[in-house]
Formats: C-alpha cells, sequence, structure tokens
C-alpha cells in the first residue's frame, strides 16, 4: 500500500511540476489557499491530539484516532499545493522549497509516513502512552517550518 501512495504522489507531484510551468495568477492562488488550508486543518487536528499529549484535555482513544487519521489523510494532499511561482503572493512559503526541492519533498513525505504511521497507532491504542512515541515522531512540524517557512 505505501508504494502505492508513493508512486500516485509521484504522478501528481509530475502532473503538478508540469502544470506549475503554465500556472497563470489564479492558479497560484489557488494552489496558497489550497495549502493554508490544508496546513490549518492539520495544524488544528494536531493541536486536539497534542493537547491529549500534554495532559491539557482527557485522553479519548477514539477522538484521538479520529484526529490521526485527518491528519494522515491530509499528508496524503499537502505537496499538491506547491506549485511552481506560488512563493509569491500572500503566503509565508519561502523560495527555498523549490530550490531544495528535493530536501523539501523528502521532509513532507517523511512527514506522511509519520502521519500514516500515527493513524496506525492510534486505530488500536487504548492508552495515551501507547501513542505518545509515534505522535513524537509525527510532530516533526517545526524543522520544516524553521527552513521553508518566513
Amino acid at each position: 500500500m505505501n508504494k502505492l501512495i508513493k508512486v500516485s504522489l509521484a504522478g501528481v507531484l509530475s502532473f503538478g511540476i508540469s502544470m506549475a510551468a503554465s500556472a497563470d495568477d489564479d492558479e497560484i492562488e489557488e494552489a496558497i489557499e489550497y495549502r493554508q488550508a490544508g496546513m490549518e486543518m492539520i495544524a488544528w487536528n494536531f493541536g486536539r491530539m497534542a493537547a491529549m499529549v500534554k495532559g491539557k484535555m482527557p485522553y479519548e482513544a477514539a477522538e484521538f484516532a479520529k484526529r490521526a487519521e485527518n491528519v494522515a489523510a491530509l499528508s496524503k494532499m499537502s505537496l499538491e499545493g506547491y506549485i511552481l511561482g506560488s512563493d509569491e503572493g500572500d503566503t509565508d512559503a519561502k523560495a527555498k522549497i523549490w530550490t531544495n526541492w528535493a530536501d523539501f519533498k523528502a521532509k513532507m513525505v517523511e512527514f506522511e509516513n509519520q502521519a500514516v504511521q500515527l493513524a496506525d497507532v492510534a486505530k488500536t491504542a487504548t492508552t495515551l502512552e501507547e501513542v505518545k512515541p509515534q505522535f513524537k515522531n509525527t510532530a516533526v512540524c517545526k524543522g520544516c517550518h524553521k527552513k521553508y517557512k518566513k
């Protein structure tokens, strides 16, 4: 299944890059809005899980699993919003994303892989201690944000 996801993602990415060469201002604006909306949804879902991990709200296995599944699904769509030219406009994305595409893509794929693993762990976990290690493995956002976000 992972191989299928990677092949599909590679196809989508290749299509996105080829389309980006001819992206107009509307497409660029839509790409920015798409990725910002996705990142907001990831942050909201991740925030609920983080609150449980930090003891700010009670751990509820079903709720945690739902949030983890949402993050996993959203992580699979994230790269689609990074078309060429979308570093300009109303965005915090740095141009470094496109000049260091291989590194950026690797970080995004790693986040996706970790998010999928978190969703898998959360499906059967009954205690917070069971999900904490994988939650921490998935919480790699700051590393990418420091390098690629204004």
